[in-house]
């Protein structure tokens, strides 16, 4: 048989299922109606045997009690977004706390290192004008005790009249590294 034919062949023995079903309730609630009829007559209660229609009433009933539990789920997860919401306000409260600290602790940091930097320079000053007063036999003593990083930092802050006169008294390979920097640096 082709897929029509069959089709065609379950929607018959389908409709014909339906009907046969139909009229037999129809003659089954026939029955059940003169039987009630005659339980009443005998005086006695009729007994139901056909299932109740779902009663509307019941029906709203029940409709409501889940849109009330919808409402109730959907009020505590109000609640709970609510809840979270107020713990990142209280999160970003104590974040904008720890940052404005770090600001200040910066800020005082920096006036700090800028007060010591101040310190230093005076005393570098203090120390160039000490060596500018001293012979210069005597302040290329001084400088040869000391680190070469330090003496070509000291030959940058002295003036050119003053590094000629230590020139003969300081150690010639780092003369001639302090010359070259120089000439690097102004290339």
């Amino acid at each position: 048989m082709t897929g029509r034919i069959k089709l065609f062949f379950v929607f018959m023995l389908a409709g014909g299922g339906f009907l046969s079903q139909y009229m037999m309730s129809s003659g089954y609630a026939a029955q059940n109606e003169s039987a009630a009829k005659a339980q009443a007559v005998a005086g006695k209660e009729p007994v139901s045997t056909t299932p109740q229609p779902i009663n509307a009433t019941r029906a709203a009933r029940e409709e409501k009690i889940l849109q009330d539990a919808r409402r109730q789920q959907l009020a505590e997860r109000e609640a709970a977004l609510a809840a979270k919401e107020q713990e990142l306000k209280k999160l970003s409260d104590k974040l904008e706390a720890q940052v404005k600290a770090l600001d200040e602790s910066k800020k005082r940091l920096d006036e700090s290192l800028k007060q010591k930097k101040k310190s230093l320079d005076e005393k570098r000053k203090r120390m160039l004008t000490l060596l500018k007063k001293m012979r210069p036999e005597q302040a290329g003593q001084f400088l040869g005790k000391m680190e070469e990083g330090a003496i070509i930092s000291i030959l940058n802050d002295l003036d050119n009249k003053m590094v000629l006169k230590l020139v003969p008294y300081l150690s010639q390979p780092m003369v001639l590294k302090w010359i070259k920097d120089n000439l690097n640096n102004n290339s």
